[in-house]
C-alpha cells in the first residue's frame, strides 16, 4: 500500500463524511440563525430557547436525508471491502 493510495482512501472518506454531515449542519445552522433572529427582534435572551427546535430539525433531517446517507455509507464500505486485493497488492 503506497502513501498515495492511502492519502486517496483518506480523502475519499473525508469527503464521505463531509457530505453526510452536510444536511444535519446546515438545517441545524438555518434553525439556530432563524431563532437567533427572532431572539434579537424580540430581545429573549434565553439560551435553551434554541435547543427543542435544532433538536427537532435535526430529527426530521435524520430522517429525510437518513436513507440516502446510509446508501452513501453502503457504497462506499463496498467500494472499499471490494478494492481489498489492489490495496494490498499494491
Amino acid at each position: 500500500m503506497t502513501p498515495e493510495t492511502v492519502l486517496l482512501v483518506s480523502q475519499k472518506a473525508l469527503q464521505l463524511t463531509a457530505l453526510l454531515a452536510a444536511p444535519l449542519l446546515l438545517s441545524a445552522l438555518a434553525v439556530g440563525l432563524l431563532i437567533g433572529m427572532f431572539q434579537a427582534a424580540t430581545q429573549i435572551n434565553e439560551m435553551t430557547l434554541s435547543f427543542i427546535p435544532k433538536l427537532i430539525t435535526l430529527a426530521v433531517a435524520l430522517a429525510v436525508a437518513g436513507p440516502w446517507m446510509l446508501r452513501l455509507m453502503i457504497e462506499f464500505t463496498r467500494q472499499l471491502i471490494s478494492s481489498i486485493p489492489y490495496l494490498i497488492g499494491s
